[in-house]
């Protein structure tokens, strides 16, 4: 899919205030740990990531993801009254029905004829969001579209935590099929697109790249991130890696890019051993990608748009940049979607 209209024009993002250390966890798996004698530290180690953070017991995602629409829609100055699309795309969401794109389609006081529903694709709904949104710019159907989502954690660490604690049956081979489950954390993003005749910006959505690879649908299964998470960890990143490898070489010849065009990178953040796997399949300098998976976890569909605005906030995406977003998501999904950064001041809610 290619774009010559479509613009990446704000983002806004909110975080939880309370943040939560893989230590700390640690700490709490103490009964699991000696049982199993295993020794302290080991996730870490595992995944690289330090700390993740949590939203208030309760949390509703909606709640977060109208702070965060806001926050966008105030940043790109464009009237509310031109948006068209609202797509909520997180795996979390308020209820099965209505759509909780509902709620926030309400709460931002949005046109009445603005399409809105909700997008469920594992870690790449937001991005799926984005795709579609800019579909919808590209064929003239409207001006603007946001898209937006919430992760919300805590209860699938929580539970986690509690089964492994509790459940006596668990091996020291069987236990690995719950630690990407601590590997969850929370956050929320959106991001609005518009036509380049309303673009201040020019941020420039250029080119998506689609690959599924279903027959591995089975590696990553959850009725929800309130539940257990049940994932094969080593054969769905040598899987997801594979397809990777396999949507990026498409997506260089879509995009007419070659490796050394693209300037910045941002991957889906699940652990420091897959970053970097996938960066060696790929053929490209780690320097070039931005990571949050350390700070933030893996914060599901939003990881890969929240780090981008993180990046952005923090220069390293700037004037000229040929980004990459680089998704992947059980299922086997991936998605990767080409931006060409304008010189002008980017726009960040935060």
């Amino acid at each position: 899919m290619k774009y010559q209209r479509v613009c990446l024009e704000s983002l806004g993002y909110t975080l939880p205030s309370e943040v939560v250390t893989t230590e700390e966890l640690e700490q709490r798996l103490t009964p699991v740990y000696e049982r199993l004698r295993l020794p302290e530290g080991r996730l870490e180690l595992m995944t690289g990531i330090r700390e993740r953070r949590f939203y208030e017991p309760g949390t509703m995602p909606s709640s977060v993801s109208i702070a965060s629409a806001e926050k966008a829609i105030e940043a790109s100055g464009i009237d509310r009254v031109q948006i068209g699309a609202l797509v909520h795309g997180s795996v979390c969401r308020d209820f099965l029905e209505p759509a909780t794109a509902c709620g926030v389609h309400h709460a931002l006081g949005l046109p009445a004829d603005c399409m809105i529903y909700d997008v469920s694709n594992a870690c790449l709904g937001i991005l799926t969001g984005l795709i579609q949104v800019a579909n919808m710019i590209e064929l003239g159907q409207i001006r603007a579209g946001l898209v937006v989502g919430t992760e919300c954690g805590r209860q699938l660490v929580e539970n986690t935590v509690r089964r492994l604690n509790e459940d006596t049956n668990l091996t020291r081979k069987s236990i690995k099929n719950l630690v990407a489950s601590l590997t969850i954390g929370s956050g929320s993003v959106a991001m609005l697109l518009c036509d380049q005749e309303l673009s201040q910006t020019q941020n420039r959505v250029t080119v998506a790249s689609v690959l599924a690879r279903t027959e591995h649908h089975q590696l990553c299964q959850s009725a929800g991130l309130e539940t257990f998470m049940q994932t094969d960890s080593e054969e769905l990143m040598k899987r997801g890696i594979a397809t990777g490898a396999e949507t990026f070489a498409r997506f260089l010849t879509e995009a007419g890019w070659t490796r050394a065009d693209i300037d910045k990178t941002v991957c889906h953040q699940v652990g420091v051993a897959h970053r970097k796997l996938l960066f060696e399949a790929l053929g490209l300098a780690t320097h070039l990608d931005f990571a949050t998976l350390e700070t933030l976890g893996n914060t599901g569909a939003a990881a890969v748009p929240l780090t981008m605005a993180l990046a952005v906030e923090a220069g390293h995406i700037g004037a000229g940049d040929r980004v990459a977003l680089l998704g992947i998501g059980s299922g086997i999904n991936c998605q990767m979607i080409g931006i060409e950064w304008s010189g002008k001041t980017a726009k960040v809610g935060s």
